[in-house]
């Protein structure tokens, strides 16, 4: 496939169809549906299943019926249908399935509007449904990313049995750029061992989440517990962006990320020696990369499109060695990198008219 100039939404289905994706159950909403498009026209010519479930409850509940049949299975939506999902999601996670669900996020809550924001990252990162489960959440910042990290996202999925979340802002998912579809075969893995497919094979084979015995229930939540600790060890991915000699690093994702690049770029022209680490897995969390910067930054600003969700993981990772600082738009309102800087020198100038006052106070 050559390199084509498309939405971040349609390059989405695109780099899933080329990591294996057979079949897609959803049902529409703004800013998602070019996804919900793109696999009608795309998956039936790939010998795939496309069908427009009545909900978004039946969509995810049929994403677990392929599922557990072997199949590569997604789902796309925004925050009200995830909102609605979040019993499948927990289903899917307890029964132990891979599955890749897409959340182009909106305003909210409620129905808030359809311009971007970022205000479901505890829906994603937290659980969202009942019970001590995760979701993988993968946070991409460019057209390519929706690419690329729908594959990803069917490999983590079916290593960790275990669904998987791509969470993208309205403005990553709408934006028109340039892919590169890479050359290599797309993904045609075989049907899993404990996959239940009608076969006489895999007659024993058994899809639950059901454990009505307490220390049943309690030995397969542990069990869980361990896969999400093995993959906070090994499946935390990051970008550092002139983070090298950084005093001063933001902490941002999806387009916001894109914002602070030049936001650092335009403070160290004033002197300010800035750098930016971007959250490519958002869980899990880039923890351990945000406490060895600790060791030499001053401070941390994170900067969101909501009130502040993903500063509290900062924060956690920090660990209480830095100050962490926030700032955030919502609503649909995506923050300028002018009026970011303005808010950081600010900051700066109130931080140094703090020191003098307490020099001058002391003496």
């Amino acid at each position: 496939m050559p390199r084509q100039l498309i939405k971040g939404n349609e390059a989405l289905m695109k780099g899933a169809i080329l990591g294996g994706c057979r079949a897609f159950y959803g049902y529409p909403i703004t800013p998602a549906n070019e996804i919900t498009e793109a696999a009608a026209f795309y998956l039936p010519q790939v010998g795939g299943t496309f069908l427009q479930a009545e909900s978004e409850v039946a969509a995810i509940n049929m994403v677990f019926g392929a599922a557990s049949a072997g199949i590569r299975a997604m789902t796309a939506s925004s925050g009200p249908g995830i909102s609605l999902m979040a019993e499948g999601i927990s289903y899917i996670a307890g029964a132990e399935l891979p599955c890749v669900i897409v959340n182009v996020m909106r305003g909210g809550p409620g129905l808030g509007n359809i311009a971007p924001e970022q205000g479901d990252y505890f829906q994603a990162v937290k659980g969202g449904g009942h019970g001590n489960y995760r979701c993988l959440v993968l946070a991409p910042a460019t057209a390519q990313e929706m690419c690329d990290l729908a594959r990803l996202a069917f490999e983590l999925a079916d290593r960790y049995r275990n669904p998987v979340m791509i969470l993208a802002d309205g403005y990553t998912g709408q934006m028109m750029e340039p892919v590169d579809f890479y050359s290599t075969a797309a993904v045609d893995p075989p049907v899993p061992e404990w996959a239940v497919t009608g076969a006489a094979a895999t007659r024993d084979n058994l899809i639950t989440s059901i454990y009505l015995q307490p220390d049943e229930l309690e030995a397969h939540i542990r069990k869980l517990a361990e896969k999400y600790r093995l993959a906070e060890q090994r499946e935390a991915r990051w970008e550092n962006y002139r983070t090298e000699d950084a005093d001063l690093i933001f902490v941002g994702y999806g387009i916001v990320s894109r914002v602070l690049k030049s936001v650092v770029e335009t403070l160290r022209t004033r002197g300010v020696r800035a750098g930016l680490l971007r959250p490519v897995t958002l869980y899990p969390f880039p923890s351990a990369e945000i406490r060895r910067l600790a060791e030499q930054a001053a401070v941390f600003f994170a900067v969101e499109m909501s009130t502040g969700q993903m500063v509290e993981d900062v924060r956690l990772a920090v660990e209480g060695r830095r100050p962490v600082e926030f700032y955030g738009r919502c609503g649909g309102n995506v923050p300028s990198s002018e009026e970011i800087v303005e808010h950081v020198l600010e900051w700066i100038d109130g931080r140094a008219e703090q020191a003098v006052s307490e020099v001058t106070h002391h003496a």
